[in-house]
């Protein structure tokens, strides 16, 4: 049977979220090619977590178990997980566009000379035509091109497996059915000695200064917030209505805050209850991390500005005039 199969990142025995909210999106897929979803996991001491795959809907586990695997390394797990797929023959296979995910699926789509589509924000089945030809169930690859300037749709029909990398956040997380558990398959590393060429002698691990991921209210800052005044009032109103204080690419690339706090295409993609957007233009590098936002409020002085295409509620004027009344309109109201 046709499989859909998802690369379980973890680390410490801790499954990472994206590949949680992959395993969701391999069943929405699944469920149109008539397949099931399957994962496939390396390391060693995970047989105790991996069964709560079931949970969303993962059939199979292919675990790939090997003490030397404790670490995250590039040829090793690569080769690992290529052998499993080369194995299994799924039909798609998904990785989270991460550190360790863009660092692995080139090196399995070289090994397998298959087609391979990156940081992808939107996945699908659908018809596709190419010539003569029609291939009725195409997996289709949707992401940003020339500079979040369009989006793209990249098929690649011929390949086995069809293979992307999927921006963090941006799929759907389902209700988790305890119920459920998945089957966990061992399979043999098969690596020598000599893959590894790398030891890894010590881990030092920083813990993100924010996780705008789970925050349900986010006031967020732009170029137009850029000076420290305008900045110490967007924190106010962030602590105000105990929301998350995120920006837009310019101030991290200024320096004005860490990665960590960057909503946008190269940032974290968010899914809040509410999106305060004070001064930020809403280029759609930006509106692809905030689009999905349940509810958006911009301020921005520009009536034209492109982040009113995607507000609920906009607002035009000076921020340094408006923030202070929507503080004391709150404060009002508590």
């Amino acid at each position: 049977m046709k499989q859909v199969m998802v690369f379980v990142e973890q680390i410490d025995g801790r499954i990472a979220d994206v590949s949680i909210e992959l395993i969701c999106e391999a069943r929405r897929l699944a469920h149109q090619l008539g397949a099931v979803v399957s994962a496939v996991a390396v390391g060693s001491k995970l047989m105790e977590v991996l069964p709560s795959l079931g949970n969303y809907g993962c059939k199979t586990v292919y675990y790939v178990e090997d003490e030397r695997l404790s670490h995250f390394t590039s040829h090793p797990y690569a080769k690992s997980v290529a052998g499993v797929i080369r194995k299994h023959e799924p039909a798609i296979v998904l990785f989270g566009a991460t550190i360790i995910g863009r660092d692995m699926a080139p090196r399995i789509a070289s090994a397998l000379k298959c087609g391979l589509t990156a940081d992808c924000t939107e996945l699908a089945i659908g018809e596709y035509k190419s010539l003569k030809k029609t291939y009725p169930n195409a997996f289709l690859q949707i992401r940003p091109a020339f500079g979040g300037n369009i989006m793209a749709t990249i098929v690649s029909p011929e390949s086995v497996p069809s293979m992307a990398t999927v921006r963090p956040g941006v799929m759907k997380l389902d209700p988790a059915d305890p119920t459920l558990e998945a089957e966990v398959v061992v399979e043999e590393s098969g690596l020598s000695r000599d893959d590894f060429m790398t030891e890894v002698i010590e881990v030092v691990r920083r813990e993100k200064s924010i996780n705008l991921g789970a925050a349900h209210i986010i006031v967020a800052a732009g170029a137009g917030a850029a000076t420290p005044a305008s900045l110490a009032l967007v924190r106010k109103l962030a602590q105000t209505i105990g929301g998350a204080v995120a920006v837009s690419r310019p101030l991290v690339d200024a320096g004005l805050f860490s990665h960590d706090h960057q909503v946008g295409q190269t940032g974290t993609t968010v899914h809040p209850n509410l999106y305060i957007a004070c001064g930020i233009s809403g280029q759609i590098q930006h509106r692809a991390g905030m689009a999905d936002s349940k509810r958006i409020v911009a301020i921005n002085s520009d009536p034209d500005a492109p982040i009113f295409r995607v507000a609920h509620y906009g607002i035009v004027g000076d921020l340094n005039e408006i923030i202070p009344k929507m503080i004391d309109a709150y404060k009002g109201k508590t």
